[in-house]
């Protein structure tokens, strides 16, 4: 089911609500968590029923595993080998879904065979609910986090806001909520500020990020060529899609999840103000970064073995973030980019040079937006053709009303007529550019609004247009992007 749908707004939430502060308030606890957890599975498996069976399995023996590590002294295992266990449950898992059909792709490219593809669909939520577990496991084996209940377990890996695409939570953070008193009470200051955080959300995503997917979706696989400027126009429609479609489902999830009285951890925070491609990852999908940092790299070995294995680390760990997105090489080249560029501005820091503010900037938002044109292609052939188009001097075209003045031009191939004609209308993407990058630079975003909200006729305002807007634009089917991954 999707956030930006009339069942979930109008129907699963509102249902949902009420139903578990009822129970709650006859003190029916147990049984108001039990009724959470299954209209979170109904919620998962709206679309298809047989994810349920998959995720319930995943759940089962995660707990399972939880519980021994706990009891690992009864049952006489050591703890290692029974977290080694856990984790390879669970890559496997991920990988069999995830990564099966990429491996014969590529065993039959490099060996001549013709092992057919098994055309496995992936499971929605499959990598998210993984890594969480995985984080559980872990934090349970350093006897950090203890869970003997199977309905709290069940509901910490469901709990419908985060259980499609994230954040990726810890347990420490989110069950304690749930056991505090005051949040078994309807907050009218939380369902307002949900409310008013929801449809933010909702409107960056059908209003802002659906309206970019046009442009992009034209120019990565529609457009056989593209100019100089459509080519960046292209890249830049799927950069602020993104940007919108993401933040967006974080603050719809943020939002509806404060309804229930549960702060679910920031996962984004103005990432294109980054002025260093650390502090962008500081900033995008925190909570991803997060768990590649204390899971991934610095299991490895982090910064603490010299200049050299710490390039390697961070290499390795955007590797492995760039294959978590999707099963692809313009994944993994993605990947090896950003651990490159880490590595670089490692160097860069301990030099000890600096950079004008502006430059910074500069520099880190075309760096991102360039790789995200690999994340984005649906091959290495139409990244290329993209990036390709973005660094021609073979393909410009310059406005028609500038034919008279620059003539002499054209004696060096540039060509004048319609700047944008393959992807969309030019003044339409050109005006939604200069605007987006406006909001993103020079306004607050809405986790800054959330710190600061008061109920004022302003937030009222902006609430009731920003959510009317955003029904009123609900005229098609359109997921969040990190549905996919």
């Amino acid at each position: 089911m999707l956030f930006n749908s009339y069942e979930f707004i109008f129907l699963f939430l509102p249902i949902t609500f009420f139903v578990y502060f009822y129970l709650l308030s006859k003190r029916l606890i147990l049984g108001a968590k039990i009724f959470l957890v299954i209209a979170s599975l109904f919620f998962y498996g709206y679309w298809n029923f047989n994810y349920v069976p998959l995720i319930l399995l995943s759940i089962f023996v995660n707990y399972g595993v939880g519980l021994s590590l706990v009891n690992h002294e009864k049952i006489k295992l050591s703890s290692k080998s029974i977290l080694t266990f856990g984790i390879l449950f669970n890559v496997g898992l991920l990988g069999y879904f995830k990564y099966t059909d990429f491996l014969l792709d590529n065993f039959n490219g490099i060996f001549g065979s013709n092992v057919p593809l098994m055309h496995i669909i992936l499971p929605l939520g499959i990598s998210f609910f993984t890594f969480t577990q995985i984080a559980f496991l872990v934090d349970a084996y350093r006897k950090e986090a203890k869970e003997y209940s199977l309905i709290n377990y069940m509901l910490f890996v469901t709990y419908f806001p985060h259980l499609l695409a994230g954040p990726i939570l810890h347990h420490k953070e989110m069950m304690p909520q749930f056991a505090f008193k005051y949040n078994w009470v309807k907050n009218y200051r939380n369902i307002a500020l949900g409310l008013f955080i929801f449809s933010i959300g909702l409107f960056k995503k059908v209003v802002i990020a659906d309206t970019f997917a046009v442009w992009a979706n034209a120019g990565f696989d529609t457009a056989t060529t593209l100019n100089l400027i459509e080519a960046w126009a292209t890249s830049l429609s799927y950069t602020f899609q993104l940007y919108f479609d993401f933040s967006g489902y974080c603050d719809m999830a943020i939002g509806i999840s404060l309804m229930f009285n549960i702060k679910l951890p920031i996962n984004f925070n103005s990432p294109y103000k980054a002025l260093s491609i650390q502090d962008f990852w500081r900033r995008w999908h925190m909570t991803l970064s997060r768990f590649l940092r204390d899971y991934i790299y610095i299991p490895l070995g982090g910064n603490r073995k010299g200049n050299t294995r710490t390039y390697i680390n961070l290499l390795s760990t955007f590797l492995i973030g760039g294959l978590w997105h999707g099963a692809g090489w313009t994944f993994i080249i993605w990947g090896a980019l950003h651990g490159i560029a880490l590595a670089i501005h490692r160097a860069w820091q301990s030099l000890g040079f600096k950079m004008w503010t502006w430059l910074s900037w500069f520099i880190t938002f075309n760096f991102i937006n360039i790789t995200w044109v690999f994340f984005r292609a649906k091959d290495f052939d139409s990244a290329i053709k993209v990036l390709g188009s973005m660094f021609s001097l073979d393909n410009v075209v310059l406005p028609e009303i500038f034919s008279n003045r620059l003539s002499f031009l054209e004696n060096y191939k540039l060509i004048f007529g319609d700047v944008i004609n393959t992807i969309g209308r030019g003044n339409d993407i050109l005006n939604f550019i200069i605007i987006s990058f406006i909001l993103i630079l020079f306004f607050k975003n809405s986790m800054e609004k959330m710190i600061y909200f008061y109920p004022s006729r302003k937030t009222i305002f902006l609430t009731v247009f920003c959510l009317i807007y955003g029904l009123l634009s609900l005229n098609k089917v359109s997921e969040f992007l990190y549905f996919n991954f």
